[in-house]
């Protein structure tokens, strides 16, 4: 047994050895800085740290009232036992009420409220907890962008990566994370609303491509932002294509 206390919750193997305790507690999802624990088998807890604001209590009434998106139990766990006519069936109903969050547009990146908006997926810094906007134009977006991009990345791949970025207006309404963690269903049925790109399991990646096949087509700007994404990292194989690519084109 391991002497290191837990990570999240500073409890021991030790401590676990002599006491009669076992906690119903549980992380069972992480993803850039925020975690969800399990309490028990009816309730969750979304944890983003103490210094990291979240828009999700201002934005659960907000779809509430301007949509008709119902406000359980997660599709991971669901998967397995759902027939392929019910899982058609989900995807379906979660790109409907996709569309219907993309119908509330704004003139600029913000929250719901008018604040900055905080989103690891896009903006990558080395300080997690850095707000972003509101934006307002195309560059200015992109300054927000090209900030996370690695040192070594050179001045010719930012600037083809500008010429490829796609348009970002009208900025919509949505979620950025359609894990299959975050689709709660309910006999069969989407019962909660929750980038359908990064698998975190084989059945998450299945649920993603299945969901793909029922949303509009982006896939140049999926690609725009894979390829952003991973300059990132310059030694990621895609990143050093694209480099290489860029190279050949000047």
């Amino acid at each position: 047994m391991s002497p290191d206390p837990c990570a999240a919750c500073s409890w021991t193997t030790e401590s676990q050895k002599h006491c009669g305790y076992n906690s119903y507690f549980k992380l069972f999802f992480e993803a850039g800085d925020r975690g969800v624990w399990s309490l028990g088998s009816k309730l969750i807890v979304k944890d983003r740290g103490s210094s990291f604001p979240t828009a999700e209590v201002p934005n659960t009434p907000f779809v509430k009232e301007n949509t008709s998106i119902p406000v359980l139990t997660p599709l991971s766990k669901a998967w397995s036992k759902l027939s392929t006519h019910e899982k058609e069936g989900i995807a379906k109903q979660t790109a409907e009420y996709l569309l219907q969050l993309r119908n509330l547009q704004s003139d600029k990146t913000q929250s719901l409220t008018g604040g900055p908006v905080y989103l690891d997926f896009l903006f990558r810094n080395k300080n997690s907890h850095l707000s972003h906007g509101p934006i307002t134009t195309q560059d200015e977006l992109w300054a927000h962008m090209e900030r996370g991009l690695n040192e070594a990345i050179s001045e010719a791949v930012r600037i083809r990566l500008r010429q490829r970025m796609p348009p970002a207006a009208p900025y919509t309404f949505t979620h950025g994370d359609l894990t299959n963690v975050n689709i709660m269903v309910e006999n069969g049925s989407w019962w909660e609303y929750v980038c359908p790109s990064v698998g975190d399991s084989e059945e998450d990646r299945e649920w993603k491509v299945l969901l793909r096949q029922y949303m509009p087509d982006h896939n140049t700007a999926r690609e725009f932002w894979l390829d952003y994404y991973l300059c990132r990292d310059p030694d990621h194989e895609r990143a050093k294509n694209f480099k290489e690519t860029e190279w050949d084109e000047l």
